[in-house]
């Protein structure tokens, strides 16, 4: 008698969930999907045919080639993609029309410039830095074309350094770097190795902060607003000094270039007879200058940097992004990578570690790695100008399997 029962009772209980599918899949027309368990993606993928590496959970792909050396990238409006061409005089547009992560085509914004390097955007125009002035346009992201063209500020050209940076600070200012005329000299220009700001019309020049040999790139900390930027240090002093660096730059201060580098060290090649007063060195260099924030291995050439949004994993927040260009002069050639600055919340330095490299390899370099630009989706653009490519490196995220109804 208990077997029978328990028969019974099992052609019931398949009875209800036959009938509880048969439901679903006739009555109300799906039926559940058995999908698998939720799982994280752990492997970094590259399509880029080049042999670049990653941390776990990131992608890496080509956004546009066939660039002729891009520099600095922007956004405007539309968050189309804008970058400066300088050995072409011109600036390009990259129009990524169905947001497939590929720019479709290059479009010329603006051409027969001085050799254009900073872009930036404020109030619907885009302001372009050339070797020899900063300039303002009218800007139509219909058509990616700017026109009507309006010199603001003059700039010192020629010389070393040709590249001209701009952005606008959290206090509406327009700030820029001009780099050094020379390896190591006395400058006659007070706007060069040093930062200026102005108003965005153009007036009230002003410098900022000085004895800055090139700091081609910089960017303010999301919480603290304080100002970073990096430096590449003389050239002809060795393989290993003195050392490429990230300030903290402040209104009114002295970075050392060309007398003193990194932690307020006297350069002493140029000291040694031009001391009149016989006054030590170092004791000129920690009266005068400031300390670097964080000291680089030479000759790393140290561009673009950018801090890491939110959006991307809890282990990586507070953390600075910086582009490594790659040496030129060393014996053993440096750089050529993307490095993570890693951080606390006050922006103080806790160490450092790769986080794109593979730009060098024992068969040579393939690629310079310059700006770094963030997507507000969290993506991120690199431009080289070697390469003649924009990469674009995506944070792989979790995959999320759920019950769904499908089609019966």
């Amino acid at each position: 008698m208990k077997k029978q029962l328990v028969i019974v009772g099992l052609v019931v209980v398949g009875f209800a969930i036959w009938a509880g599918r048969f439901y679903y899949r006739n009555l109300r027309g799906a039926a559940p999907a058995v999908l698998p368990p939720a799982k994280e993606i752990t492997k970094s993928e590259n399509t880029t045919g080049l042999p670049l590496t990653l941390p776990p959970g990131f992608s890496i792909s080509i956004f546009a080639k066939d660039l002729d050396g891009p520099r600095v990238l922007v956004q405007d409006m539309t968050r189309t993609v804008l970058v400066s061409v300088p050995g072409s005089g011109k600036v390009v547009a990259l129009p990524d029309v169905n947001s497939d992560g590929v720019a479709h085509e290059t479009k010329t914004v603006v051409d027969g410039l001085n050799r254009p390097h900073g872009l930036a955007f404020r109030g619907g125009k885009l302001y372009i830095a050339e070797t020899d002035q900063v300039a303002v346009y009218d800007y139509d992201p219909k058509v990616f074309k700017a026109t009507n063209k309006k010199k603001l500020v003059d700039l010192p050209g020629g010389g070393n350094h040709f590249s001209r940076t701009i952005a606008f600070g959290p206090d509406g200012k327009l700030y820029g770097t001009v780099g050094s005329s020379c390896n190591v000299c006395r400058e006659s220009d007070r706007l060069r190795a040093a930062m200026f700001v102005a108003n965005p019309d153009g007036s009230d020049v002003k410098v900022f902060a000085q004895g800055l040999r090139n700091a081609v790139f910089f960017t303010w900390h999301p919480t603290t607003r304080a100002l970073w930027a990096t430096e590449m240090g003389r050239d002809l002093l060795g393989d290993d000094i003195p050392p490429d660096e990230i300030n903290i730059v402040k209104e009114g201060e002295n970075y050392g270039w060309p007398i003193c580098y990194g932690k307020q060290i006297a350069d002493r090649e140029l000291t040694k007879n031009s001391n009149p007063n016989h006054i030590s060195p170092e004791a000129v260099c920690t009266s005068t200058t400031m300390p670097s924030h964080i000291d680089l291995p030479a000759h790393s050439a140290p561009l673009g940097l950018a801090f890491i949004p939110d959006s991307w994993p809890a282990e990586y927040r507070d953390d600075l992004l910086v582009a490594y260009h790659g040496s030129w002069n060393r014996t053993e050639p440096t750089g050529y990578k993307v490095m993570r600055m890693k951080l606390d919340e006050k922006g103080n330095y806790l160490g450092a570690e790769d986080f794109i490299t593979g730009w060098l390899t024992e068969g040579g370099v393939s690629g310079r790695p310059v700006d770094l630009l963030f997507d507000s989706d969290g993506s991120l653009y690199i431009s080289d100008d070697k390469a003649g490519i924009i990469y674009r490196v995506e944070r792989r995220q979790k995959i999320t399997h759920y019950l769904q109804f499908v089609d019966g």
